[in-house]
């Protein structure tokens, strides 16, 4: 029988990394500019307005439109064009109650916990968190929370799940994108945010997997939801 090529002993083909496309770069702005609520659900995404803000001919730009739509944060309509994904009471309350059941099976899978080194990559999430609200940094406060659940949800070892979970992940942005303007209003602190993650992770800890349920019932989508009203 003869033996194989040694692979090891082959020369290496060159795979050049290139740098992020004009594409990519558009939709990556675009993205920003809808997930911080500056093009909100509904506005239309004019060619030439944004070719002229970025400074690209409308090929690359409407790549990168169907990039977004793509990720469902872009739709096409007859006769208006691209615009931001409008977002009905019944999309939000979806995406609400799609995230809690994944919450939920997370923690019925994975509490108590077994592997102790998935605790860290939550304990890491509210450090951030904690230093965002230290500066007064809400954007990246924001950020650190979906981190945080996320790790929460890693908890089971799914990786289906936090596949599942993590697919959301822009969906629910677009939703806190909504609902900026109350969700600057609203009476809890930044700190506040940062304590009601902490109670919730010292119950994950202690490994009441009923107690920590029960927390994440009031944890803070049922506020959510009875302050949204769709533009």
């Amino acid at each position: 029988m003869t033996g194989g090529t040694d692979v090891a002993a082959r020369e290496p083909v060159p795979h050049p990394i290139d740098p992020p496309s004009v594409v990519q770069l558009a939709a990556d702005a675009i993205r920003s500019m809808i997930l911080a609520g500056e093009l909100r659900p509904g506005d239309r995404l004019v060619e030439e307005r944004l070719t002229a803000i970025f400074g690209i001919s409308r090929p690359p730009l409407r790549e990168a439109l169907r990039l977004l739509q793509r990720e469902g944060l872009v739709v096409r309509a007859a006769r208006r064009g691209a615009m931001v994904a409008p977002l009905s009471e019944q999309d939000v309350h979806e995406i609400v109650t799609l995230r809690h059941a994944y919450e939920r099976l997370a923690i019925e899978l994975g509490v108590p916990v077994s592997d102790h080194d998935r605790l860290e990559r939550c304990r890491e999430a509210l450090r951030v968190m904690a230093d965002a609200a230290g500066r007064g940094d809400r954007a990246a406060l924001v950020e650190a929370s979906f981190s945080f659940h996320l790790a929460v949800v890693a908890l089971a070892g799914h990786r289906r799940l936090e596949e599942a979970y993590r697919s959301l992940y822009l969906q629910m942005r677009l939703c806190m994108a909504l609902n900026t303007s109350i969700r600057n209003q609203r009476y809890e602190s930044l700190q506040d945010n940062v304590e009601r993650h902490r109670r919730l992770l010292e119950l994950i800890e202690a490994g009441d997997r009923e107690a920590v349920l029960s927390e994440l019932e009031t944890h803070g989508d049922t506020t959510f939801m009875g302050q949204f009203r769709p533009s």
